[in-house]
């Protein structure tokens, strides 16, 4: 288990690494006004020392080393224009509460209206939440989620009477940003444990159970649904991640003052510096989601083994 956490470790720090090597040596084939604000007000010399205080004027190889030793002591710089000479770190802490907030709420529904809808759809195949559900599924993943984020706003701020922007005082505006984030989730744990009941449903260990006399019911719950769950169990800690980082489209959507709308807003302004961290984070949060599924499974099914057995190769 600890050799294997090890290596799992390695390879994210290898990617991660990589990552953010090449969105480093892209951003610095950008414009230097990405790095520098008011520049139309600096003349040559002015220009050269800024750019000198930044190290932009090092060799590549020399910035990308100055840039992971600064990652390693917790420096992710400063803004250029975003809020131009403020630490990063200072501007992510106020923004990422809220987007956890938000995040939180949207898996917590998903979960709760994903999980039950899955399970309908399996207990009654070709009935109505069966075609209700397969509807629904579909609706999702084949119309561009624009379009139906754009409706439930205009339709949802109506039938709640309020306004389409976000307000965090307002416990009303958060209905719709977290109802709209948890959409996919929903459409894809429904789909997923549909799948896996089905499956589970045609083995002997059920059909053995319905022998015994056991309920409907019971086997559902008791067995088909906790062994149809185990393989889902990989996605919910990188879905949790990606949702706390917050929807990009989403928060801009409803100007929600989070992580989301934050990159959008600085790719806009041409802050590279702010873009870079932000990647960094966002790239950070997808490997360690990925880690924590893997490990997650393993700990839940007793099946999943670290260790190679004699005779395998």
């Amino acid at each position: 288990m600890i050799k294997y956490v090890g290596k799992r470790l390695l390879s994210a720090v290898v990617t991660l690494a990589v990552i953010l090597t090449i969105v480093f040596i892209l951003l610095r084939q950008m414009p230097i006004e990405g790095y520098l604000d008011n520049i139309d007000k600096m003349d040559d010399a002015m220009i050269a020392a800024k750019l000198a205080q930044l190290g932009l004027d090092q060799p590549m190889h020399i910035q990308l080393l100055r840039f992971f030793n600064s990652l390693l002591h917790g420096d992710l710089g400063v803004s250029s224009r975003y809020r131009a000479g403020a630490p990063i770190i200072d501007i992510i802490s106020q923004k990422a509460p809220l987007s956890i907030e938000l995040g939180v709420m949207a898996m917590g529904v998903a979960m709760l209206l994903g999980l039950p809808l899955g399970m309908a759809m399996a207990r009654s195949k070709g009935k109505f939440w069966d075609k209700f559900g397969t509807v629904f599924i579909v609706l999702i993943n084949a119309v561009p989620a624009a379009v139906y984020y754009i409706y439930l706003q205009s339709y949802g701020t109506r039938a709640l009477q309020i306004g389409m922007l976000f307000d965090r005082t307002n416990w009303k505006t958060w209905i719709l940003p977290v109802f709209s984030m948890s959409l996919g989730n929903i459409a894809y744990y429904a789909m997923w444990l549909r799948r896996y009941m089905v499956d589970e449903s045609n083995k002997d260990y059920v059909k053995l159970a319905r022998a015994k006399g056991m309920t409907s019911w019971k086997i559902t719950v008791k067995h088909i649904f906790r062994n149809a769950f185990v393989p889902m169990i990989q996605y919910i800690p990188t879905s949790l991640m990606f949702t706390i980082c917050g929807s990009i489209y989403i928060e801009s959507l409803y100007s929600v003052p989070g992580m989301g709308g934050l990159l959008v807003d600085v790719i806009g302004r041409q802050d590279n510096p702010m873009v870079q961290a932000l990647v960094m984070i966002f790239s950070s949060v997808g490997i360690i989601g990925l880690l924590l599924g893997d490990l997650l499974m393993a700990l839940i099914d007793p099946r999943i083994t670290f260790t190679k057995k004699e005779d395998a190769r």
